[in-house]
């Protein structure tokens, strides 16, 4: 085994060093073929360019370390040769190969771009082992970079700048601890883990060996203008494929920058690069500025602003870090740091300021001899030595030297640039901007918090906004970082700041809203908000209650942000969007890319507003959430927007319950919004005491404005108050809270050291908006609550007009704007909000307080309200109520306050006149709440007063309130119909209850009464009990007895409320049924049907109860034979159902004879219904006597018009009644009398079919067959199978006379005539002879005449054969 291994290792080794030779063999192959490519360039490429390229890239760095000279040679040369026949001024080409002659010498674009891959991938995995090496690659490639875009295609440049990255990416420090590479980090800061640009070096540094340290030399002045000229191709080169617009390149630009960022971290020192800041500073400052209009082509990628952002930053925080310029820099560094620093930051400061010393004296020749040959390009030696020179202050110098002065002015100008970039980048709808613009405005904070200090209030700025970032990622780690601050020793001077951004940013949020960018302005409220929430109540505080000015000018701000003054602020593109086109055909141009911009904005804006939605509870499910936009904003500007205003208030208005110091200073600023209210109250009572039109004081009063003045300040109300609801601080600490939780995102700080590290908080720190709500904060909390509500609840302001027919039109009233309307709708939405919002706020403690019972009935009130707005707002809040207060629905809710809302209702029944509304509030808060059926005891008094009203004189004195009362008596009706309806079935459950105890009594043996039990009065109700002394062995029993009769009591007490409502119900409804008002008719209908099924039931019910009392009173007298019995019986007033039926049938007959098609048919169903409840036998007589007026319907076709107008008799018409509006010249149309016979026919179906109903036919029988008979001979479409119903309805009282009236017509014409089956039977013709006329069937003799109904044969056959397939067939086999 051992001498296998050996073997085996030995071919390793063996297959080690072939491979080895095998690269050179073949390098060597491919490196003569591309010389002698050089000297015949007329001959064709081979595969050699692409064969290298794939060999280097399978070769690992260190077999081909080796031969790097070698191969890089030739791919020298021949990149030399590409960029010399592509340069259009060869004259300012020194450096020429001799060998070979430009003029003949053609290299394609082919072969130069390979040959640029080959030269990138041998640069990537191989280290350069000299400066003379770096400086003569550099010089070659800045050749290639100033190529222009019209002399090399866009591959060759890229790949120029691709091989000048991979010659800086392999440069690393050397092992001199001494050297100056070692000062500088030679990587890019802020890498953003989407940098997949910046490959890592493909040579270990601990296989590197060098002799020179090339990063040092990078540093040392004699690179300078190598390391300048660079600078400004690379920013050139960007800016050159931005300026060709849509033709520029975007990986070309992107590629530039990332060199660009490369070559600022390899070089890596203040003193190299403070020289080149200014032109760096120009160069950027043309990318940001073109942000702002290029959002397209290499112009507007979004990469490569990010990289230039990032790249800027890095350049900055190199050139003006605050430790690098210590020297310069008077104050201690620790005095201004927002950043914490270990306690030794003093003694680094002071060996920095060592390091700047000068090390070694070197003559002024030696530097301009470094500076000649570098740019000559010779061989440069002893570098290290001169780089260590110190050459600052030389004339002529590429070096600054960087003094107060310097600082200062160059600290001016990059505020100008980065004060007009950095806001509208923080904006960039591109995330990966944001992300860049975070990490610049971080590392800036951190490392030159005193070199920019003129820029410091601007990146703080810029950092608030991104705080409140759409993106979550940004959000958080801008929030870690703010954190982060605060938690410093520079914490006093950022609140400072903050502090002074503050005021600034309140006094400039007017101007910022007027401005035509939507994202303006809610960048500026964001960073408003962020502002407000970090620096915690002390800042508010400080600017609100401390001065009573500022509070007011604050106050002033928001009225004009939030106002209707808004509408006109905005782009005029949006403002064209929403207005409708001028042309009368289509939209212009102009309006259509308006309208196709707002709208990509909504769509892209409308996936982020998520996060930043505050929400109710979670049990809280209601069409819309509360506090919501208010109704004019939503045309105004974005969600974002009013959320990020309504954010600052809310916070305000915790900080003013916060304040414990200042008592009252809640009311106090919430006061200054009241006083629009109350003026605008004080107006409208002034109104009234000197009977002022509307249209007047709209005018005196400024078209409206405090109506408008008022709305505002009540959604600042509302918004200040919803701030001291727990929802509040929740939402904010989910929206600003997570930072410290997470540790996702970008965020660096600098440490002691100088290095960027990422901060990720490990503690989620206490919330400074956390309030005690103890007991006089509550009291303050519930009088200001208190005051506003007098406000809102005021009746000036419900007495504002909503719609221009609830004013009355005199004086020009008529001519009133519909914006009056509209914004009085908008203030009453708005208050009620406000109610809901209030109730969020308080709790429970909202209705201990009294103000529900204030604003419950209001709310009802506007549940039916004409405004659609203002009802779905009505709905919302008293859902919100509802659940706050555990009640499981709005129902629940009225019912727990309905004394409350039934004596509001009663009060205001009293006075009809100043109340209107009251019988449509009534009758809608039945319908919506649905617990009618549960306040029914508290509903006589104002049933006594709607029966009144619908008495004649009530009727007469208040017309227009017939419907409305109407309607509440239905609902009425409905709630005592559905409790009727369960009393049948609890009082049969009630009796077998009773018989199953009494069963189990009586099988009980052993056990005896006392004779000294306890003696009930039966016939005084079983009410009264007399109680002695007994047993303890029947106080079980007796307690049961107890029970029981007090649960038969209260049946019988609730029974008859129910049945006395629901006749008094039909009472006062049923005059009603002849009324002309067809509306008024179907209503009254309605409540007789619902009452006449609640006094069936009520009777039904009452019929189990006295089975229960006769069953308890025969148990307890065959127990105590000794215990009177009073049998009288007060029950009487039970049987309601009949009387109350002989009440209504007049005027049913009355309702048919006034021959409105719509009210006779829904009639017809009443009839069919209430008979069937009540019974035929009942209504058999009344039939009789008045079924002409029915029949009479069935004697003429729809089609054919008959008139007799001597017949007809002329109703009654009393004084008080309108004129009669029909006559026999306005006839009802075709189709209706249609229907209105087939109702009528389906009637005499469902009343024949039944056995209950069957009676109430038994006198008109005959003359009903005979005209169902005739319509259906007649084969009218309409009618054919209503009548076929009827006749098998018929059929089931009396089938032979049935078949009698069909079979007299049908063998009368019949030829085939069925012989008897046997002789003793008479045939067809001997049992019906033929009519002499057809005025002598027996149908006809039964029915009477009909006019139009005229028989057609073929549907006798159709009408004989379907009622002998249905009736006879079947009676003949059973």
């Amino acid at each position: 085994m051992e001498e296998r291994k050996e073997i085996t290792g030995g071919f390793v080794e063996e297959e080690e060093a072939l491979k080895e030779g095998n690269l050179f063999s073949e390098l060597k192959l491919y490196c003569v073929q591309l010389m002698d490519f050089l000297q015949n360039p007329k001959k064709k490429p081979s595969s050699t360019f692409s064969s290298l390229l794939h060999l280097l890239q399978r070769a690992s760095p260190v077999s081909l370390q080796p031969f790097f000279d070698y191969t890089l040679f030739p791919l020298l040369l021949l990149f030399d040769a590409a960029v010399t026949c592509r340069s259009l001024s060869k004259t300012n080409y020194e450096d020429r190969t001799l060998w070979f002659s430009d003029s003949e010498h053609d290299v394609s674009d082919a072969v130069a771009e390979v040959t640029l891959l080959c030269l990138e991938e041998l640069l990537k995995k191989c280290y350069l082992g000299s400066v003379d090496q770096m400086v003569v690659i550099l010089k070659k490639m800045t050749y290639g970079a100033l190529l222009s875009p019209s002399e090399a295609s866009e591959e060759f440049r890229e790949g120029v700048l691709r091989c000048f990255k991979s010659l800086l990416c392999n440069l690393h420090p050397c092992f001199d601890d001494s050297c100056l590479c070692k000062q500088v980090r030679g990587w890019p800061i802020l890498l953003h883990q989407y940098d997949f640009q910046f490959p890592g070096p493909a040579v270990a540094k601990s296989d590197i060996v060098l002799q020179e340290c090339l990063l040092a030399f990078l540093q040392s002045e004699p690179a300078s203008p190598i390391v300048g000229h660079w600078l400004s191709l690379l920013l050139k080169a960007a800016d050159t494929e931005s300026k060709r617009g849509h033709r520029g390149s975007l990986r070309l630009r992107v590629e530039a920058f990332v060199a660009f960022r490369v070559l600022v971290s390899k070089v890596g020192s203040a003193d190299a690069l403070a020289f080149f800041l200014p032109g760096v500073v120009s160069q950027i400052g043309k990318v940001f500025h073109l942000s702002k209009s290029m959002i397209s082509g290499a112009a507007g990628s979004t990469e490569a602003l990010d990289l230039a952002i990032r790249g800027f930053a890095e350049y900055l925080i190199i050139v003006l870090d605050d430790a690098a310029n210590v020297s310069s820099l008077k104050t201690p560094m620790h005095d201004h740091s927002g950043i914490s620093s270990r306690e030794d930051k003093p003694i680094a400061s002071f060996l920095e300021e060592l390091r700047q010393l000068p090390a070694k004296h070197q003559e002024d020749d030696d530097s301009e001899c470094v500076t000649r040959s570098v740019e000559k390009g010779v061989m440069v030696s002893d570098f290290r030595e001169k780089a260590k020179s110190n050459s600052i202050g030389k004339d002529g110098s590429l070096r600054v030297k960087r003094t107060r002065e310097w600082i200062k002015n160059t600290s001016a100008h990059l505020d100008r640039l980065l004060s007009v970039t950095f806001p509208h980048l923080c904006i960039h709808p591109a995330k990966r901007v944001r992300q860049g613009v975070l990490a610049a405005v971080q590392v800036l904070l951190s490392k030159c918090q005193r070199t920019l200090e003129a820029s410091r209030l601007m990146l703080l700025e810029c950092l608030c906004v991104l705080v409140c970032d759409d993106s979550e990622e940004i959000a958080l780690a801008a929030q870690r970082f703010l954190r982060l601050m605060f938690s410093s020793r520079g914490k006093h001077q950022l609140e400072s700041d903050m502090s002074e951004i503050f005021s600034r940013l309140v006094e400039k949020l007017p101007q910022a809203l007027m401005s035509s960018q939507e994202s303006l302005p809610l960048s500026h409220a964001r960073k408003l908000l962020a502002i407000t929430y970090f620096c915690g109540p002390n800042l508010v505080a400080d600017y609100l209650i401390y001065s009573p000015v500022k509070a007011a000018q604050f106050l002033d701000v928001f009225f004009f942000c939030l106002s209707h003054k808004s509408a006109f602020v905005g782009s005029l593109d949006k403002l064209v969007s929403a207005r409708t086109s001028s042309s009368g055909f289509m939209r212009s141009i102009a309006e259509l890319n308006a309208v196709i911009k707002a709208e990509s904005e909504n769509s892209e804006r409308s996936v982020l507003q998520n996060r930043k939605i505050v929400s109710l509870p979670e049990n809280v499910h209601t069409e819309y959430e509360l506090p919501r936009v208010p109704p004019w904003f939503v045309n105004i500007g974005s969600h974002d927007l009013y959320q990020a205003l309504a954010g600052i208030l809310r916070l305000v208005g915790r900080c003013l319950f916060a304040d414990s110091q200042i008592e009252g200073s809640l009311s106090a600023i919430a006061d200054i919004p009241l006083g629009h209210l109350r003026k605008l109250i004080s107006e409208v009572r002034t109104k009234g005491y000197h009977s002022e039109s509307w249209l007047s004081w709209y005018k005196r009063t400024g078209s409206g404005q405090l109506v408008r003045q008022a709305s505002t300040a009540a959604c600042i109300l509302n918004e200040m108050i919803y701030g001291i609801s727990d929802q509040v601080i929740a939402n904010f600490q989910t929206m600003f809270g997570k930072s410290s939780l997470s540790g996702n995102g970008e965020c660096f700080y600098a440490d002691d050291n100088g290095e960027y590290c990422e901060f990720v908080g490990n503690a989620q720190e206490e919330c400074v908006w956390n309030v005690n709500k103890d007991g006089n904060a509550r009291i303050q909390l519930i009088d200001c609550i208190g005051n506003i509500l007098h406000e809102y609840l005021s009746s000036e302001i419900w007495d504002l007009p909503l719609e221009s027919s609830s004013v009355s039109h005199f004086d020009g009233e008529g001519n009133l704007n519909s914006y009056f309307f509209h914004d009085n709708a908008m203030l009453q939405q708005v208050i009620i909000e406000g109610i809901g919002i209030f109730n969020i706020c308080l709790g429970k403690e909202f209705s201990s307080s009294g103000f529900l019972h204030s604003s419950l009935y209001m709310m009802l009130e506007n549940v039916i309200c004409s405004n659609f707005h203002i009802r779905r707002a009505s709905d919302a809040v008293l859902h919100v109520i509802s659940t706050i207060n555990n009640c499981p629905s709005v129902g629940h809710l009225v019912l727990a306050n309905a004394d409350y809302v039934i004596d509001s209702i009663c009060q205001q029944l009293r006075h009809l006149d100043l109340n209107p509304h009251v019988p449509n509030l009534l009758s809608a808060m039945l319908s919506y709440v649905g617990v009618a059926d549960k306040v029914l005891p508290l509903l006589e008094e104002p049933m006594r007063a709607v029966a009144m009203e619908l008495e004649i004189l009530g009727r007469n004195q208040h017309p227009h309130l017939t419907t409305p009362f109407l309607k509440a008596v239905a609902e009425i009706t409905k709630a005592s119909s559905k409790e009727a309806c369960a009393l049948p079935e609890k009082a049969e459950s009630f009796l077998k209850e009773v018989k199953f105890k009494i069963s189990n009594m009586d099988k009980e043996k052993g056990k005896h009464f006392s004779s000294s039990s306890h003696i009930m009065d039966i016939g005084s109700e079983i009410s009264d009990k007399k109680t002695e002394s007994c047993s303890s062995g029947a106080d079980l029993q007796e307690e049961d007895w107890e029970s029981i009769l007090f649960n038969l009591n209260d049946s019988r007490i609730y029974r008859r409320a129910v049945g006395s409502i629901a006749g008094s119900c039909i009472i006062a409804a049923t005059p009603l049924i002849a009324s002309d008002d067809q509306a008024a008719c179907l209503i009254a209908l309605d409540v007789v049907v619902d009452g006449i099924l609640a006094l069936a039931k009520v009777e039904e019910a009452y019929k189990h109860e006295s089975k229960t009392k006769e069953t308890v009173e025969d148990f307890i007298l065959s127990r105590f034979p000794h215990v009177h019995q009073d049998n009288v019986d007060d029950e009487t007033g039970e049987n309601r159902l009949l009387p109350a039926m002989n009440k209504v049938w007049p005027f049913l007959v009355a309702c048919v004879r006034n021959k409105n098609p719509v009210t006779t048919r829904r009639c017809c169903r009443v009839i069919s219904t209430v008979v069937q409840i009540c019974g035929g036998e009942f209504f058999a007589r009344r039939f009789h006597t008045d079924g002409i007026h029915f029949w009479k319907l069935l004697t003429t076709s729809p089609f054919q018009k008959k008139s007799h107008p001597k017949q007809d008799r002329v109703p009654l018409q009393l004084p008080y009644r309108k004129s009669s509006k029909s006559s026999e010249d306005d006839s009802v149309g075709e189709i209706s009398s249609l229907k209105v016979q087939a109702e009528l026919l389906n009637m005499i179906s469902d009343l024949a079919r039944t056995k209950r109903s069957a009676p109430a036919l038994d006198a008109v029988f005959k003359k009903v067959s005979g005209l169902v008979v005739g319509i259906a001979f007649s084969g009218v479409k309409g009618l054919l199978e209503a009548s076929v119903n009827a006749l098998v309805g018929l059929a089931s009282i009396d089938p032979d006379l049935i078949w009698l009236l069909l079979s007299d017509v049908y063998y009368s014409r019949k030829k085939d005539l069925p012989s008897p089956p046997t002789s003793e039977f008479p045939g067809i013709l001997e049992i019906l002879p033929p009519p002499p006329s057809s005025k002598e069937y027996l149908y006809v003799l039964y029915g009477g005449q009909t006019f139009g109904f005229d028989i057609d044969f073929s549907a006798v056959g159709a009408v004989y054969t379907k009622l002998h397939d249905q009736v006879f067939t079947k009676q003949m086999y059973t």
